[in-house]
């Protein structure tokens, strides 16, 4: 498998959306960097808002589809209740064809809201490997990461990074420290760097001589007096998004920095609380609904345990992930909350008759071609039948022309039989027997 940190991923299905959004990425941070604000929190947030914005058209359709969802489903119930138990090829075609005009006649598809989804998951991969990894998308990032590494790789080529003692600094290059190759050296050097903690950072940089390193006559790593560019560009809100909330929080508590131990604790709460809230705006379907089948009940009963399970796994991913992560997904659910709350508002609005009858004609269209559809079917299965009981009729005629040709054969051979043979003996035994019988 590629690299998919500062190695940038070119794999087949999502290698190309996340060199695009990437892009994007950079773009974004550049223009920070112009107003003296290149801060990779801030270039989260604008761009997660920047991508959601960009998703809004199929977000629109799926969101129509979960709201129109809630009116189709009785009617599709009670099709399913007229055809309960019949389970003959005529009654299944003819329960088919009505479900599907009832989806007609509110002009949605019953595949539509999967396709939104297939099409938005490479998408949120792709967001995920950008936001993960930014020293290999946001160039000022990387150009101030590769000046760490060309001092690394001129000492001892990165020796003491994959032969360190600390069990933190083991675990990072262990996870992320898999492409420190010869041919991707410095790349596989800052995947590291750029997971480091920012104890473990300080004891790398204190063996390598890290801390008087510069880019452009600024300071790369922070010491007493001077703020280095990687911390200015990872500290959001006091908090440096490259460690972990549980890091954060022992450091903080351990030097009594309350404002850290605060910080710390509220970037997972407010991811779980935002993600809670995004579930709670979408369309939600009637609990009281007796028409429900079995089957739909366990489906809405697994999705309730999911919407209240996946918070406390946001919750408690985000504690262990860098500060980013939460970032990116409080930052996301704020977004999606607020396009949800909309698309609410504009689909209250709806008037079903109006939009019934908007799509008359296109019904009547869909039901014709149905219609021309299911007779072809019928005509490939009559044609089919036809040629089954032709083969089988066939069959049988050999069989029967093959029986009589071996009857035939038999008594040619036992007729042709020389005397004194046991051929001739067993036919004397035969004709005696029957003489016997009919007597």
């Amino acid at each position: 498998m590629n690299a998919i940190f500062l190695t940038q991923d070119d794999g087949a299905l999502i290698g190309w959306i996340t060199r695009l959004l990437g892009k994007i990425m950079d773009i974004i941070f550049k223009g920070l960097d112009m107003i003296d604000l290149a801060n990779v929190g801030v270039a989260i947030i604008l761009f997660t808002i920047i991508i959601n914005l960009l998703m809004l058209p199929l977000t629109l359709k799926q969101q129509k589809f979960s709201k129109l969802n809630a009116k189709i489903n009785p009617e599709i119930q009670a099709i399913r209740d007229k055809y309960k138990g019949r389970t003959d090829q005529q009654s299944q075609m003819a329960q088919n064809q009505e479900i599907q005009m009832i989806y007609a006649k509110y002009g949605v598809s019953p595949s539509g809201s999967c396709l939104q989804l297939l099409i938005q998951m490479p998408i949120l991969l792709a967001l995920y490997r950008v936001i993960a990894s930014v020293p290999a998308y946001v160039t000022k990032m990387k150009d101030a990461f590769m000046v760490l590494a060309n001092k690394i790789v001129e000492v001892d080529g990165g020796k003491f990074i994959t032969s360190s003692e600390v069990s933190t600094i083991q675990n990072t290059v262990r996870m992320y420290g898999q492409h420190i190759t010869e041919d991707n050296l410095h790349n596989g050097i800052i995947d590291v760097l750029n997971k480091l903690s920012s104890t473990d950072m300080g004891i790398v940089a204190e063996h390598y001589g890290l801390s008087s390193l510069t880019l452009n006559d600024q300071l790369i790593l922070s010491n007493e007096l001077t703020t280095g560019l990687i911390d200015t560009y990872n500290s959001f809100l006091g908090l440096n998004i490259a460690n972990a909330p549980n890091h954060i929080l022992k450091s903080a508590w351990a030097a009594g920095a309350w404002g850290l131990v605060i910080g710390a604790i509220m970037i997972p709460l407010l991811s779980a609380l935002t993600q809670w809230i995004s579930v709670k705006l979408m369309p939600q379907t009637s609990s009281n609904d007796k028409n429900k089948s079995s089957q739909e009940s366990a489906m809405e009963s697994s999705l309730k345990t999911m919407n209240m399970v996946m918070p406390i796994m946001s919750a408690w991913l985000c504690f262990t992930l860098p500060c980013g992560m939460g970032i990116y997904w409080t930052a996301g659910s704020v977004v999606r909350g607020i396009i949800q709350i909309a698309c609410n508002k504009h689909f209250d609005k709806i008037d079903f008759d109006e939009l019934i009858k908007k799509n008359e004609v296109k019904s009547a269209q869909k039901l014709e071609k149905m219609k021309q559809q299911q007779e072809i079917m019928a005509a490939y299965a009559n044609m089919n039948t036809k040629k089954i009981q032709s083969n089988a009729n066939y069959q049988n005629n050999v069989s029967s022309s093959n029986n009589d040709n071996n009857t035939k054969n038999r008594t040619n051979y036992t007729s042709n039989a020389k005397p004194g043979s046991m051929m001739a003996k067993a036919n004397m035994v035969k004709e005696y027997n029957e003489r016997n019988n009919k007597n």
